[in-house]
């Protein structure tokens, strides 16, 4: 951020609690209570946290379908001298909630403003799972077309990065067994429900063993899903050509020699099979 506007007020981003009305930061409450004004995403939502706090400020609804009324608003009342805290329902503003838009009108209009630190849904799935040695990729929520949300996955569940993702209850089985079919039934999954709620639930196992979990269940409320990294492929052992070949010419079969090997030198039976494979392809072994 640049030097601030003479006689400016300022934006501040306050992350909300995304469920126990207690995970909220002394700063964040500084804030709302020194604010002039709160913008937020449901009126009745954020009163909800204020009067848990005995907090009263204006209150300027900020949504999907009044953004640039309401950007002019904003801009309005910091050009005023005023404090604009803005808040989503619940986590960070900007992930996955209003707030992005704003942030780009401001760098654009060289507003001032400030993000807060606090609670965000994806991260507590992250460190719930352990899956995170090597990074994880934040998808956000996935298209709602099976297609579109399956070249996605396609592409991550490649990478050795933990992919974690928000989904629609409705969708979850749904994009399971997507990741099922993309990663295998093996890769191990973290599903978290409804986290710092009553009900919080987490789920922890082989995708497959998650989704019997979960079948004939009426799955309700906010859902993170957490998978697990591709696994390295480990360095093949390459057998020698002439070996295979003398092998075959003593009239042992594929099997014969994929056990033989497996059992002799501990090469994985697959990997064995595919370089056989592979030389029967170019003709360099025959029946001998």
């Amino acid at each position: 951020m640049g030097p601030e506007k003479q006689g400016w007020g300022k934006v501040y981003f306050c992350p909300t609690p995304i469920g126990n009305l207690r995970d909220i930061t002394l700063r964040v409450l500084d804030v709302l209570r020194e604010a002039d004004c709160i913008a937020c995403e449901d009126t009745r939502v954020t009163l909800k946290l204020l009067n848990a706090y005995q907090i009263r400020k204006p209150l300027l609804s900020y949504h999907a379908h009044n953004i640039p009324q309401a950007t002019r608003d904003i801009l309005k009342l910091v050009r005023e001298g005023k404090v604009v805290a803005f808040v989503s329902d619940a986590g960070m503003p900007g992930i996955q909630d209003p707030g992005m838009e704003l942030v780009l009108r401001l760098l654009e209009e060289g507003v001032p403003f400030e993000v807060l630190p606090g609670p965000s849904a994806f991260l507590l799935g992250v460190v719930y799972s352990g899956f995170a040695f090597s990074g994880f990729i934040f998808l956000g929520f996935l298209p709602r077309k099976g297609r579109e949300r399956r070249e996605i996955l396609k592409k991550v569940l490649l990478l050795p990065q933990a992919t974690v993702l928000y989904e629609s209850p409705r969708r979850l089985l749904e994009t399971l067994g997507d990741i099922r079919e993309i990663a295998g039934g093996e890769r191990r999954v973290l599903v978290a429900r409804e986290l710092t709620k009553i009900h919080e639930e987490i789920l922890r196992g082989a995708v497959a063993e998650v989704e019997e979990m979960l079948k004939g269940r009426d799955v309700l409320g906010e859902v993170v899903i957490v998978v697990e990294g591709a696994p390295k492929r480990k360095e093949e052992v390459q057998v020698p050509r002439r070996l295979l070949e003398l092998l075959r010419r003593r009239g042992f079969t594929q099997k014969d020699i994929v056990a033989l090997l497996s059992e002799g030198l501990g090469i994985e039976k697959n990997a064995l099979k595919r370089q056989l494979s592979a030389l029967e392809e170019v003709g360099n072994l025959g029946e001998g």
